[in-house]
């Protein structure tokens, strides 16, 4: 190659790479002019009076609910001296192919709930699945000692008991230790409302879990035991993980105060995040019977002995049939049994009080006491239409068999 084509190939390519270097410049150059003029730099924000920023215009990003702080062990620690692990003890006679018999020893574990002190003894709540067919029980309190307990009262219907720890038998620093728990009143939870639980879980020891109330008033059905029958209960409803040696503990709220008695008789093991609680308002009367009395006696609210299901107005509108409450169960001795009404009776009106649901049943019998009469109406179905007939009802004692 000669001198002169090299040198004219390199004037050439440097011809290029100065236009490409022009073209590249200025291109650059305009991108930076197009990007100073929407970005200015950060001296000069704040020079034009129209761009100015000032911290006083900042504004805080405002926090929901959600994002509060969900430490609860300040909550916890108050409420800890209140609840106590029980361990039972059961004996089973076990048959064999043979059918020779031998007794086999079992051991159950609950909690409780410190609800009540006299002079003599302390008063714990829990559930009654939790000292049903045990021998003995041992309690054990938030610092670690023990002490016997003897059963003061049951009420399977409901599962509720009542343990009692006698004072002799605790030490002068376990009892400076304790406290009574503070009682909530569960009617004012909203759903929604932060729930915890504490309980001695798995017999594993004292533990915590949270949540939220997650419904009201919802009706679970189980089987008593002791009597066959069954049972409808109003419970409270949670997301906060209720396990077997929780029952009998606390739900609690952010007050630390008592709203429910926790319950694993009626969770499953198929579902997740549905723990149930037996709320104040139910178990506190029978609480106080069981303590004062050792068992639920004729005093306090009396009951038609029926089982119900709300008929709504939707349902009333679809299947041509009165509102009110459908009789789904009448308990055998109770007072509507004996007063002559049956299965499938829907309750329209107590003593000129229009009843549209079992809560507001269960409301206009509030105020009366096991042993008072009251006039009940009820449709009966006759052939497609529905007569109107008054019962007078003497009420009984709840769940009465």
């Amino acid at each position: 190659m000669s001198k002169n084509r090299f040198f004219s190939k390199l004037t050439k390519c440097a011809a290029f790479a100065l236009v490409f270097g022009v073209v590249g410049g200025a291109a650059f150059s305009g991108a930076t002019y197009f990007m100073d003029s929407a970005f200015p730099a950060k001296e000069e924000i704040g020079e034009a009076e129209n761009n100015s920023i000032s911290s006083e215009k900042i504004q805080p990003v405002k926090t929901t609910a959600f994002a509060q702080s969900t430490d609860v062990s300040g909550v916890v620690e108050e409420v800890m001296p209140s609840i106590v692990a029980i361990t039972g003890m059961t004996q089973q006679e076990i048959m064999n192919f043979f059918g020779q018999g031998r007794t086999i020893e079992g051991e159950s574990s609950g909690s409780g709930i410190l609800v009540d002190k006299d002079d003599e003894n302390l008063y714990i709540a829990t559930n009654n699945h939790v000292v049903e067919n045990t021998n003995t029980l041992t309690v054990q309190f938030s610092d670690d000692t023990t002490a016997p307990a003897t059963i003061r009262g049951t009420d399977p219907a409901d599962d509720l008991a009542v343990v009692q720890v006698a004072l002799s038998d605790l030490s002068e620093e376990t009892l400076n230790t304790v406290k009574v728990a503070d009682i909530g009143d569960s009617d004012e939870l909203s759903v929604g409302d932060a729930a915890i639980a504490i309980g001695n879980a798995l017999g594993y020891g004292q533990s915590v879990t949270t949540g939220v109330v997650s419904a009201l008033g919802r009706e679970v059905t189980f089987e008593d035991e002791t009597t066959g029958e069954t049972v409808l209960s109003r419970l409270i409803q949670t997301d906060a993980a209720i396990n077997p040696g929780n029952s009998g503990g606390a739900l609690i709220n952010t007050k630390g105060e008592v709203i429910g008695i926790n319950s694993s008789k009626y969770s499953d093991t198929d579902v997740e995040g549905m723990g149930f609680a037996i709320p104040t308002s139910i178990a506190g009367p029978i609480l106080e019977d069981l303590i004062a009395n050792g068992k639920v006696t004729n005093s306090g609210s009396g009951y038609l002995g029926i089982y119900g299901v709300d008929v709504t107005e939707d349902v009333s509108r679809q299947y041509n049939m009165p509102a009110g409450v459908y009789v789904a169960q009448v308990i055998k001795g109770g007072g509507a049994d004996l007063a002559g009404i049956t299965e499938g009776n829907i309750i329209t009106k107590v003593d000129d009080t229009e009843v549209g649901s079992m809560d507001e049943l269960k409301d206009c019998l509030r105020d009366y006491a096991v042993g008072d009469t009251v006039k009940v109406v009820v449709q009966i179905a006759n052939s497609g239409a529905y007569l109107e007939k008054e019962f007078t009802v003497t009420l009984t004692i709840q769940n009465n068999p």
